[in-house]
């Protein structure tokens, strides 16, 4: 398949750049720098194995929906992973309004990495982890961004899209391979913990390409 990895060059966008790698895709990796994106290439060199697909680094921005037609053009899938930084949460729901713009139209899927404050509370229907007792203050934010990402992707026309929520934990850890799949309630383990690794939420972005289940609809992950 031929992708195309929007925030490539961020904790998990460069894992599903590998991971993409490893199942031998021709992969476009896509970063707002060009030191960000040498740096990629230098620990993908290392940890590719032989045999692996080819990579294609370019600049370009998520929010630019010329960026987005012109780097989406030709390819299967288009995998968003953008991630703003702390005081530009803003930025998550431009971001989003590049993407499904720049690919309307298109044959392009596209598979865009969410936040998890718009699941809901397990045994609480109706209440959203953003809104449960005890969210932390210093993530409310983010997890708003998120919920307005999630808004702009569902209003949008001319794209068949997924959006992918993670557990309340996502953190670099190993690949295992194995995961649950959930809808739109925040998936919990028997151990009472709501988490899944970077490695194997790549995993999933991965089989979700390969593999369309979803369509026009948000899904989440966990173990």
């Amino acid at each position: 398949m031929r992708i195309t990895i929007f925030g490539a060059t961020g904790a998990v966008g460069t894992r599903a750049v590998k991971e993409a790698l490893t199942r031998g895709h021709q992969v476009t990796a896509v970063g707002r720098t060009k030191e960000r994106l040498q740096s990629l290439a230098l620990s993908l060199a290392t940890e590719a194995p032989a045999g692996s697909g080819g990579l294609w680094l370019e600049r370009g921005d998520a929010s630019d929906s010329g960026d987005v037609a012109r780097l989406s053009r030709g390819q299967d899938v288009l995998i968003s992973a953008t991630r703003p930084v702390a005081g530009q949460e803003d930025e998550l729901a431009i971001a989003a309004k590049g993407l499904v713009s720049g690919l309307a139209g298109s044959d392009t899927r596209l598979v865009i990495v969410g936040g998890a404050a718009s699941l809901t509370v397990p045994g609480d229907a109706g209440t959203m982890v953003v809104d449960a007792p005890g969210f932390p203050a210093e993530l409310r934010p983010i997890a708003l961004a998120c919920n307005e990402q999630l808004q702009v992707v569902r209003g949008s026309s001319g794209v068949d899209w997924a959006y992918v929520s993670p557990p309340a934990v996502l953190e670099p850890g190993t690949r295992t391979g194995e995961y649950r799949v959930g809808r739109d309630e925040l998936l919990v383990g028997d151990d009472g913990e709501s988490y899944i690794s970077m490695e194997d939420f790549a995993v999933a972005l991965l089989d979700e390409a390969e593999r369309p289940k979803h369509h026009r609809t948000r899904f989440t992950v966990g173990y």
